[in-house]
């Protein structure tokens, strides 16, 4: 059989009341700064959020200037190029000359168009790229403070 030691039984009366008022206290004060912490980092990532936020629209809107003001120079260049042309054909005296001039119109009109369209690609681009790296800038250092917590 067992048997109960008498210093067992009266050990509940060693039970400092004042230890766990102590204890209780200590765990409550680290929980409130552990929740101080937790909200300034959050206040921290809101406000670098909102930062991020901004310098890309305002990148959106000066890429937005730079590609239509890149429209606005294709478009006066296909113009002026036109009415040069038409100018051209008032002097034509023949149907070969004709003929001629309109190939080499149309010929130009082809390369030009080709080079526009690479120009305006390259610029999208550009602009995409500026786009993106206040966006990729703020991942790259999230995922940074994700690994050193």
């Amino acid at each position: 059989m067992a048997t109960i030691k008498t210093d067992d039984v009266f050990s509940i009366a060693s039970f400092d009341p004042s230890k766990l008022a102590e204890s209780f206290r200590e765990f409550a004060e680290k929980g409130a700064q552990q929740s101080k912490d937790a909200y300034a980092k959050l206040k921290t990532a809101g406000e670098e959020a909102g930062k991020t936020l901004e310098a890309t629209v305002q990148t959106a809107q000066a890429g937005t200037v730079e590609i239509g003001l890149k429209a606005i120079d294709v478009l006066r260049v296909n113009a002026e190029s036109s009415l040069s042309h038409m100018e051209a054909l008032l002097g034509v005296k023949s149907v070969a000359e004709f003929v001629e001039l309109q190939t080499s119109f149309l010929r130009k009109q082809a390369e030009l168009a080709v080079n526009q369209a690479k120009s305006m690609q390259e610029t999208t681009k550009q602009v995409a790229e500026k786009l993106a790296k206040p966006s990729k800038e703020a991942a790259e250092k999230a995922m940074a403070s994700f690994k050193v917590a």
